[in-house]
C-alpha cells in the first residue's frame, strides 16, 4: 500500500514549488514593470531637455538672447541698378567727421526718385552697385531685412531699406580683432529701445562685417557716414544719438525695423 505520509510529503513540495514559481513570475512582472517606468521617465526627461534645447534655439531675441542666425537672401530677379554719383556736401551734423550727402528734395517732389541730386528712394528687385562704401542711401530692394547683430555680411540692399526706416549701421572689416567686435556688440546691447511713432520696439540698429571697408569701423544712417578706427571712439555714442529714428533725419520715420527678413543673432 502506498505511504500516506509520503503522499503528503509529496504533495508539499508540489505547492511549494508551484508557490515558489508563482512567486518568480510575480518578481519578473514587477522588474518588467519597474524597468518599463524607468525607461518612460528616461524618454520624458531627454525629451523635454531636447524640447527645450530647440525652443531656446529657435527662439526670437526680441528679449536680448541668443538665436539661431539667419542671413537675410540676397535680391535677385531683375537687372543691376548703379546708383547715380553720391553728391557730397559741407558737415552740419555738429559731430567731427561726419561725411554728409545731399538728401533734401524728399519725398516734396516724389516718393520714389531723386530730387536735387538727393539720395533715391527707389525701389528695385535686382542688385545694386553702390557709389558709397557701405551705402548710406540710394535705390534697395523692397522688402527690409530685421535689425540686429549679424556675424556676417548682409546683403546692402536690404540694409539700405533698414536706413530708410531709421536704423543706423554700424559695419567692421571681418579682420577686426575679436575684442573689439565683443566691443560693438555691448555698444549695440547697451542702446535703449524705442519705438517711434508706434512702430514696434527695437533698438534701430545693425551691426555686421562688410568686406572692402576703408577704415576698420564705418557707422552710417541714411546721408551721413562716420569712420574710426576703434570701437571706443566716443562718436560713435553721437552719431547713434542723432540719426537713429529721428524725425529731423529719417527719411521714412515711424517705419519698423522689424517684421522683414532674416534672423540676427540678438536684437
Amino acid at each position: 500500500m502506498p505511504d500516506p505520509k509520503k503522499g503528503k510529503q509529496a504533495a508539499r513540495r508540489e505547492r511549494v514549488q508551484a508557490l515558489r514559481a508563482q512567486q518568480k513570475r510575480a518578481a519578473r512582472r514587477r522588474n518588467l514593470i519597474t524597468a518599463g517606468a524607468i525607461a518612460a521617465v528616461a524618454a520624458l526627461i531627454i525629451g523635454g531637455v531636447a524640447w527645450y534645447a530647440a525652443s531656446r534655439s529657435s527662439n526670437h531675441v526680441s528679449s536680448g538672447g541668443r538665436a539661431t542666425q539667419v542671413i537675410p537672401p540676397g535680391v535677385g530677379g531683375g537687372p543691376t541698378t548703379v546708383q547715380a554719383a553720391a553728391h557730397q556736401v559741407p558737415n552740419t551734423s555738429g559731430i567731427s567727421g561726419v561725411v554728409e550727402y545731399v538728401t533734401t528734395g524728399w519725398p516734396l517732389t516724389s516718393h520714389n526718385g531723386p530730387a536735387s541730386e538727393a539720395l533715391s528712394h527707389e525701389h528695385v528687385s535686382g542688385p545694386v552697385r553702390y557709389w558709397v562704401t557701405p551705402p548710406v542711401g540710394g535705390p534697395h530692394n523692397p522688402i527690409w531685412m530685421n535689425c540686429g547683430i549679424y556675424d556676417k555680411p548682409v546683403p546692402s540692399e536690404r540694409a539700405v531699406h533698414n536706413l530708410e526706416h531709421g536704423a543706423v549701421w554700424i559695419t567692421y572689416r571681418p579682420s577686426l580683432p575679436r575684442s573689439q567686435v565683443n566691443q560693438l556688440q555691448a555698444f549695440v546691447e547697451r542702446q535703449t529701445i524705442v519705438a517711434p511713432a508706434g512702430a514696434t520696439p527695437s533698438r534701430f540698429l545693425d551691426l555686421t562685417p562688410y568686406p572692402g571697408l576703408s577704415a576698420p569701423i564705418v557707422i552710417s544712417s541714411w546721408g551721413f557716414q562716420l569712420k574710426v578706427t576703434s570701437p571706443a571712439d566716443r562718436r560713435l555714442q553721437q552719431f547713434v544719438n542723432k540719426f537713429r529714428t529721428s524725425p529731423t533725419y529719417t527719411p521714412e520715420y515711424g517705419s519698423p525695423c522689424t517684421g522683414g527678413l532674416g534672423t540676427p543673432l540678438r536684437t
